[in-house]
């Protein structure tokens, strides 16, 4: 569960994620996967942030208690702001500053920088991104009044393989395709392409260090599964 927290009363709120005893495990064994994944998710944000992808800042981690307190952020999900729910979502969008194409524009950037940092998200739908509000954020970019965040990291994990972050694309595919179909992601996938060519270092091991091949080979793999069902 999760919870708006406070650690001191003149410290800003923080967002507490509490994972409780699953009693129909043993308590060794429930002791142990809670340790390793509260701290899993400590370490995924820490690469995340170290690799400037935009997630929240880590403010406090105890594994063994099963609690782990991030950045509070001030917005809405993209769920939300989307068309496709039951929502205001046209006058979100302009309360944010922002439009569909440039939403999914963001989308995709932040995609290529966690995915060029070898983290593989594991869950990945639009409930888990959020837009700062303006009012909580002050950008150095022109015409961007707000900054996309990636959220909840519990089931992500570190991998290098390209069928990974392939699969992390399909499954966010698909939740367009089922919460928002009258949302058009194309912007996304071009912005993941332009952005993961210009963030992967040469001769990273993809091919002979050619981003371009990556790129491809990942649109590749999400075009396989998408005509594999």
């Amino acid at each position: 569960k999760v919870y708006k927290a406070i650690l001191t009363p003149d410290a800003p709120p923080i967002l507490l994620k509490y994972r409780f005893t699953k009693q129909y495990r043993h308590p060794s064994l429930d002791a142990s996967l809670t340790r390793s994944r509260v701290a899993g998710e400590a370490r995924t944000l820490l690469k995340c942030l170290r690799s400037g992808v935009n997630v929240p800042g880590v403010r406090m981690v105890d594994a063994a208690a099963g609690a782990l307190g991030i950045e509070w952020i001030e917005g809405k999900s993209v769920r939300c702001l989307l068309p496709g729910v039951d929502n205001d979502g046209d006058n979100l969008l302009k309360e944010y500053g922002v439009s569909v194409e440039k939403l999914m524009g963001l989308i995709g950037i932040q995609l290529a920088k966690m995915h060029a940092a070898d983290v593989v998200h594991g869950d990945l739908t639009t409930s888990n991104m959020m837009l700062r509000h303006p009012s909580s954020f002050t950008s150095n970019v022109p015409d961007t009044p707000t900054e996309l965040v990636l959220i909840d990291f519990g089931l992500s994990y570190v991998s290098s393989l390209v069928e990974d972050k392939a699969v992390d694309l399909y499954v966010l595919e698909r939740a367009f395709l089922s919460t928002h179909p009258e949302s058009e992601p194309r912007p996304t996938p071009s912005a993941y392409y332009t952005r993961i060519s210009m963030v992967l270092p040469f001769g990273c091991g993809y091919a002979a260090g050619s981003a371009a091949w990556w790129a491809e080979t990942v649109h590749g793999l999400v075009e396989y599964h998408r005509l594999s069902q």
